[in-house]
């Protein structure tokens, strides 16, 4: 047993571990995982089998990685949860297994969440991702880079969040967030675009201006969705954000969240 692995922790012998992983008293790793080099587990963590998790990612206390999905659909099939590097998972944070034989659920990296948060079954989780405390993602919900989730948010199923989209604590997400924007409420409805947010990504000023006006064609004129969607790729300067902005909202499969009823105060 390695000096970083407490004498209480139960590892399988089929689990992978690389070397310099910390393993704190309590652990429970179940069979077929693997676990990268400079990653640490506190105590009390359970990882279940057929999970990954990549290098140097804290893990806290009471975690649950890689459980069976709660899915009536789920009748024991072999699938995973795979989670990458310098992730930040904190206290009670629970993430499901994939339901489907041979399906995953999947974290990219450089990514925080915070304690009790909850990641469904068959999710998939980009980059540079921040989800507050005691935020519920339901199955089958993709989550583009850089979005954040305010605290106590739930996200029905199927939906997808866009890049650098921000939402606000205790909203109720129904249906897709395009990217680049702000979005609150029960049910979360978009008013404004994510300024800070693009700031911070080191969009430049002329884009953020751009996405704007993408913005009041969309929730703010008397345009519908198509005719919106024209006059943008008319008015507005192409740019790699703009583009992903039309592609996101051209392929949305659940119809892409709705004009807000009172939005707030711009």
């Amino acid at each position: 047993m390695s000096k970083r692995w407490h004498p209480t922790a139960i590892i399988d012998p089929r689990a992978e571990i690389e070397p310099d992983v910390e393993i704190g008293p309590y652990c429970i790793i179940g069979k077929n995982c693997f676990i990268g080099a400079g990653t640490v587990l506190h105590g009390h963590v359970q990882i279940f089998e057929n999970t990954r998790i990549g290098r140097n990612c804290q893990i806290y206390s009471g975690a649950m990685l890689g459980g069976p999905p709660q899915d009536y659909k789920f009748k024991g099939e072999v699938s995973y949860l795979e989670i990458g590097d310098n992730n930040i998972v904190r206290e009670y944070v629970t993430i499901h297994r994939a339901t489907g034989e041979g399906e995953y659920t999947r974290i990219g990296n450089n990514n925080m969440i915070m304690a009790y948060a909850h990641i469904g079954h068959n999710c998939i989780i980009g980059n540079h991702v921040t989800i507050s405390s005691y935020v519920g993602i339901s199955g089958h919900v993709t989550v583009e880079d850089y979005a954040n989730f305010g605290g106590i948010c739930g996200v029905h199923q199927n939906c997808t969040i866009g890049t650098l989209v921000m939402i606000g604590g205790m909203s109720g997400v129904t249906q897709d967030i395009p990217p680049y924007m702000l979005a609150t409420g029960r049910p979360a409805r978009v008013y404004d675009i994510n300024i800070r947010g693009l700031r911070r990504a080191n969009v430049p000023a002329k884009i953020r201006s751009d996405l704007r006006q993408a913005y009041k064609l969309l929730y703010r004129s008397n345009l519908n969705v198509s005719q919106a969607l024209e006059a943008i790729e008319e008015e507005i300067d192409p740019s790699p954000e703009l583009n992903h902005l039309i592609a996101f909202i051209q392929r949305t499969r659940e119809g892409f969240n709705g004009r807000a009823n009172n939005p707030p105060p711009l």
